[in-house]
């Protein structure tokens, strides 16, 4: 497995749905901010961000969470392919499974939109090497 970040998130108000429990699109949007934090420590976000979109989102959810829990997110690199990457993603509230899942961007050429290899100087970080 490649390059990983953990993040600890407090389920504010408006990450809650009508029931108050924390609406699906919360779980997309801490992934995508542990992927950038994941990004900046390894010193490559200017690389990389604007030009990694989103090509396939897969979550389950466990477990409810509610206002003002506490979780812990984990990001980490499951597979680096040609020019595509997958990151898993967990959530957990006081070690328990509250969800999982992936996420697969494709690195692609800022100009065109056309995929491009990772090279050498993005995947060497990611990888975790």
């Amino acid at each position: 497995m490649g390059a990983s970040v953990s993040l600890r998130r407090r389920v504010q108000w408006m990450d809650t749905d009508a029931a108050g429990i924390w609406h699906h699109s919360t779980l997309i949007r801490w992934a995508e901010e542990a992927e950038a934090e994941m990004h900046r420590e390894l010193g490559i976000i200017d690389q990389t961000f604007g030009v990694t979109p989103r090509v396939k989102l897969e979550f389950e959810f466990l477990a409810p969470v509610r206002f003002d829990d506490e979780v812990q997110v984990i990001l980490s690199v499951g597979r680096l392919g040609e020019s595509s990457i997958e990151y898993l993603v967990d959530v957990d509230k006081d070690g328990q499974p509250i969800a999982t899942g992936s996420m697969i961007a494709v690195l692609i050429d800022g100009e065109t939109g056309e995929s491009r290899p990772w090279p050498d100087e993005l995947r060497g970080p990611l990888s975790g090497s």
